[in-house]
């Protein structure tokens, strides 16, 4: 990890604990030694089921790309994906290149396949998040007494999502649009880069129309469509039934359906690209809203942490651990990635 990820998770942790320390510390390790580890542990194989369940939904996008990857393959990238997405503040959409580069590297196949199979998975888990948060939304709004400003902000990063959505479907439906993209970066090429750009703007082409066709195969397929959109509403109910576990690890009596409602709201401030994996913002929305459903802060705050340290460091630390496997350097040629060589020193001009 650079330093400037380190120091994004240094102040993310940093928020955390000052939240436990207005929560109180003592009250809280106190409700951790009244967790029930048998439950806690059922979350752990709800979380691991999840992980099984992103595989599968990729792999589906993937046979029909033609790419032929196991389930047992698949899981680790799907691992290094999540724990790239959790030390980035990125939007969780930093470990998609990532991923997309492994799986292109490891089986040979074109950046451009594979990154619009990995687009178009992302697209899956987010149209069932748009729905659940849009309804989420108006429900919070009615029975949830907070201010006007995060509702404003919550609206409007569903907007922002909905919209980075339809852009993608419609640069692939849409020829005249897909070319219109396709200029504008490589208008961007020939502005910075003034010699010997014809390679890069071949690659650019090949890169831009190859991710067209692949993401217009995957999004014409009904039959594909029709098992990997129940599939991706049930990957959200496995992660809200994680959630109410480890609340009933604490003997909290709470309605699944506030866990849900809380869970997603949550979710959309850790898609807000501020923080990695929204830690910190997260945590604390988690434990305001909760503590407003009637959970004690107290209990709220332990489960929170706990909750946190299955969804979000689990993911994080295998997925560190595996990363090495795939090369150090892994990082730095994902994000310069799609088949693009960079020029060489001499080829770069000054702007101006």
């Amino acid at each position: 990890m650079d330093r400037k990820t380190l120091f994004f998770l240094g102040v993310s942790i940093l928020i955390l604990a000052i939240m436990l320390w207005f929560v109180g510390i003592e009250e809280v390790i106190e409700a951790l030694k009244l967790a029930n580890l048998t439950i806690i542990g059922l979350a752990v194989l709800v979380q691991i089921g999840t992980y099984f369940l992103y595989a599968f939904r990729w792999q589906i996008l993937n046979k029909l790309a033609d790419m032929d990857v196991s389930i047992r393959e698949l899981i680790p990238m799907v691992l290094v994906g999540l724990a790239v997405n959790n030390i980035t503040p990125s939007g969780r959409g930093g470990g998609e290149p990532v991923r997309a580069y492994i799986l292109s590297k490891q089986k040979g196949y074109p950046m451009e396949e594979s990154f619009a199979t990995v687009v178009a998975d992302r697209a899956l888990d987010t149209f069932p998040f748009v729905v659940l948060a849009a309804i989420t939304i108006a429900a919070m709004a009615m029975y949830f007494d907070f201010d006007l400003w995060l509702l404003i902000v919550m609206v409007l990063a569903v907007i922002a999502i909905v919209a980075l959505l339809f852009v993608l479907i419609y640069m692939c439906i849409n020829p005249g649009f897909g070319k219109r993209v396709d200029g504008w970066i490589i208008g961007l090429v020939r502005r910075f880069y003034k010699k010997n750009s014809e390679d890069l703007e071949e690659k650019i082409h090949d890169a831009i129309f190859g991710f067209q066709d692949t993401m217009k195969l995957l999004i014409s397929n009904k039959k594909v469509l029709s098992y990997t959109i129940p599939l991706s509403f049930l990957i959200w109910v496995f992660e809200i039934i994680r959630v109410y576990l480890v609340f009933l690890a604490f003997g909290a009596q709470v309605n699944l359906v506030v866990i849900g409602e809380v869970f997603i709201v949550a979710s959309l401030v850790g898609m807000i690209p501020l923080l990695p994996g929204g830690l910190g913002a997260v945590d604390g929305m988690m434990i305001i809203f909760y503590s407003a459903a009637g959970i004690s802060a107290s209990v709220s705050a332990a489960a929170t942490v706990i909750e946190r340290l299955i969804s979000f460091w689990m993911a994080t630390i295998l997925g560190l651990i595996i990363l090495p496997h795939y090369g150090s350097s892994l990082l730095d040629k994902a994000s310069s990635s799609v088949e693009i060589e960079e020029p060489s020193d001499d080829d770069l001009e000054d702007e101006g």
